[in-house]
C-alpha cells in the first residue's frame, strides 16, 4: 500500500482541501472506519443539556483524535439545542490552531498545548485576551499491528523507538523476540506508518519515546510533523488506521477508538511494572489520574508522566484540548461556544467517553474546567 510520505507543515495546514473536513450533524458521522457510539443514551444525555442562548452554527476544527468524541458530544448538543449546528473538521491539531489563529473557527482541539508563540499569535484574535488551553478528553494512543499468528504481542519503548526509527526493520528481530518468548515472529519486513499531516497525537508519541528511550529517539519532542525517516505515511487517525487494518506486517499509531473501530491489534507496553500494560481506557485513566496543571491563570495545559512505572499504568496517553480566547470571543458565538463546552465538560459529557474508547477527566481537573468555561468573554 502506498501512501503520501511526509507531513504538511502548519504554514501549509490553512489551505487544507474540504476533503479533511468532518460536518457533524445529529445523525453523527457517516465514515464506516471512525463509527460513533452512542449507546442508546443521547436522548437521556440530550435532556439534561443547558442550551443557555445557543443558536447557530458554531465552527472548531483541529485534532482527529477526539473525532469520535466530538461525534457523540455533537449528536446530544445538536438533538438537546434546536436549529444549532456544530462543525468541527477533524484536520489535525496543527491545522485546527493554526485556523484558530487565523480566526476561521471559533475554538481549536489539540493534542498538544499551544506553545509559547502560538499564544502571543492568538492574541491578534482574541482581542484584549488569549487563546487558552482547556482539556476535554483524554485516552490511550495505542499502537496497532497486524501480524497473523501473533495475537499479543509486547514491546518497550527502545524497540518502538527503533521500529519506528527504521532501526528494526524485521519482525523476527532479537529485541522483538526477547519480549515475546515462544511467539511465531516471521522473518517478515515491519511496515511501520506515521501520520502524514501536523498532529499532536504525534507529538505526544515523540514525547514518550524521548521521555522513556533517550538513547534511541533523539528526534525534537516538540515537534508535531513526522521527525523520522522512512516509514509510510497516511493523513490522520482513520488513515493510519486503514493502513494498517489492510497491510500485513504494518505497525502504527492512532488512539483506542480507532483500534477498536477497525478489530485492530494493539501492543502491550513492557513499562518495567511487574506484567506488560494493554492499551485501556482504564489503564490509561490510571496514568492520566496522575496529571498536573502547568498552565496558570484560565490555562489549563497539563503535565503528564511518560514514564511513570505504575502497575497497570499505560504510560503512552495524550490529553485534547478545547482551545479558546479567554476574552475578545465574537458576540454572536460565544453563548453557543459556553453552551457546547459547559456540556462537554459535564458530568454528563463525561460519562459517554468510556464506551467510545476513551478516558473521562480527574474529576479534579475537569472540576476545574467547569469553572473556568462560564468565564470565557
Amino acid at each position: 500500500m502506498k501512501l503520501s510520505r511526509n507531513g504538511l507543515r502548519a504554514s501549509a495546514i490553512g489551505a487544507l482541501v474540504v476533503s479533511g473536513a468532518l460536518v457533524l450533524s445529529a445523525c453523527g458521522s457517516d465514515n464506516n472506519n471512525e463509527p460513533t457510539k452512542d449507546g442508546g443514551k443521547t436522548s437521556a444525555a440530550a435532556s439534561n443539556i443547558k442550551c443557555d442562548g445557543a443558536k447557530g452554527q458554531l465552527l472548531a476544527a483541529g485534532s482527529s483524535a477526539q473525532k469520535n468524541a466530538m461525534d457523540l458530544w455533537v449528536k446530544n448538543f445538536q438533538a438537546a439545542c434546536s436549529g444549532v449546528e456544530v462543525n468541527y473538521q477533524a484536520i489535525g491539531s496543527g491545522g485546527g490552531i493554526t485556523k484558530f489563529n487565523q480566526g476561521q473557527v471559533t475554538f481549536a482541539g489539540s493534542d498538544s498545548a499551544l506553545k509559547d508563540e502560538e499564544v502571543a499569535e492568538s492574541q491578534k484574535i482574541c482581542k484584549g485576551g488569549k487563546g487558552v488551553n482547556l482539556p476535554m478528553v483524554g485516552g490511550p494512543i495505542a499502537i496497532g499491528y497486524k501480524l497473523d499468528g501473533v495475537d499479543n504481542l509486547v514491546l518497550d519503548a527502545p524497540t518502538l523507538a527503533k521500529i519506528f526509527d527504521t532501526k528494526i526493520t524485521k519482525w523476527n528481530d532479537p529485541a522483538i523476540a526477547k519480549l515475546n518468548p515462544g511467539a511465531k515472529l516471521p522473518d517478515s519486513t515491519i511496515q511501520a506508518f506515521h501520520r502524514s499531516d501536523e498532529s499532536g497525537t504525534t507529538q505526544n508519541l515523540g514525547k514518550y519515546l524521548s521521555a522513556t528511550a533517550k538513547a534511541d529517539w533523539k528526534y525534537d519532542p516538540k515537534t508535531k510533523s513526522w521527525p523520522a525517516p522512512g516509514g509510510q505515511a497516511a493523513n490522520g487517525s482513520s488513515g493510519v488506521a486503514t493502513a494498517v487494518k489492510d497491510a500485513e506486517g504494518s505497525i502504527g499509531y492512532f488512539e483506542l477508538s480507532y483500534a477498536t473501530a477497525n478489530k485492530i491489534s494493539t501492543v502491550s507496553i513492557n513499562t518495567g511494572a511487574s506484567a506488560p500494560v494493554a492499551a485501556t481506557t482504564e489503564n490509561a485513566s490510571k496514568a492520566i489520574a496522575a496529571a498536573k496543571v502547568k498552565g496558570t491563570g484560565s490555562d489549563l495545559a497539563l503535565s503528564l508522566d511518560y514514564t511513570t512505572k505504575a502497575e497497570g499504568a499505560y504510560p503512552l496517553t495524550l490529553v485534547t484540548y478545547e482551545i479558546a480566547c479567554d476574552k475578545g470571543n465574537k458576540a454572536e458565538t460565544l453563548p453557543t461556544l459556553k453552551a457546547f463546552l459547559n456540556y462537554t465538560a459535564s458530568e454528563e459529557g463525561q460519562k459517554v467517553l468510556s464506551d467510545a474508547g476513551y478516558a473521562p477527566l480527574p474529576a479534579e481537573i475537569a472540576a476545574k474546567v467547569r469553572e473556568i468555561v462560564p468565564t470565557l468573554s
